[in-house]
């Protein structure tokens, strides 16, 4: 597994990140990696009995509100990008606290959080088709005559589900 934040370029976040090309994530660590490294650090500190669901929750919403908080007050035009380079390492070890958080709730819930982005973005193509959507901030309910309505989108989720369900069995 690769360091954190990798060598690339962008993991700095710096100014020169922007000209170099489109942001990417390193490949590693992998959201099972994430699982892992975290369930090995809470084994060893034997915090598996205070890690119910709830307490995971309630853990992401203080980590998330660490966060807003990094960003509360500044002015919009000035980026993360432009922050000094305290305020940049403070971003990054919430949105890390964040995810490992994240990462352990879905895991405790026994959720497979890639295939869960996937059907969710599956959903979200169907109910903002782009035509409809493209540089709109309207809900999917109030887009256009053409828009799939929330029923017809369920419709369609519950069937793929059925499908999938008596594939399965």
């Amino acid at each position: 597994m690769s360091s954190a934040g990798g060598d690339a370029p962008e993991a700095d976040g710096g100014e020169g990140a922007a000209s170099v090309g489109p942001f990417s994530f390193s490949p590693e660590p992998t959201l099972e990696d994430i699982r892992r490294l975290h369930a090995e650090f809470a084994a060893e500190r034997d915090w598996d009995q205070f890690h119910q669901p709830r307490n995971l929750l309630l853990a992401l919403v203080g980590e998330v509100g660490e966060l807003a908080e990094l960003f509360q007050w500044k002015p919009d035009h000035l980026g993360p990008q432009a922050w000094p380079t305290k305020e940049r390492a403070a971003l990054q070890e919430e949105l890390s606290d964040v995810l490992i958080y994240l990462v352990a709730l879905a895991a405790r819930c026994q959720v497979d959080l890639p295939q869960a982005v996937l059907a969710k973005m599956d959903t979200n193509r169907r109910r903002y088709p782009a035509h409809l959507a493209r540089g709109s901030t309207c809900k999917y309910t109030d887009l256009p005559h053409g828009a799939a309505s929330e029923n017809q989108v369920m419709e369609s989720t519950d069937v793929t589900h059925e499908s999938t369900d008596q594939a399965t069995t």
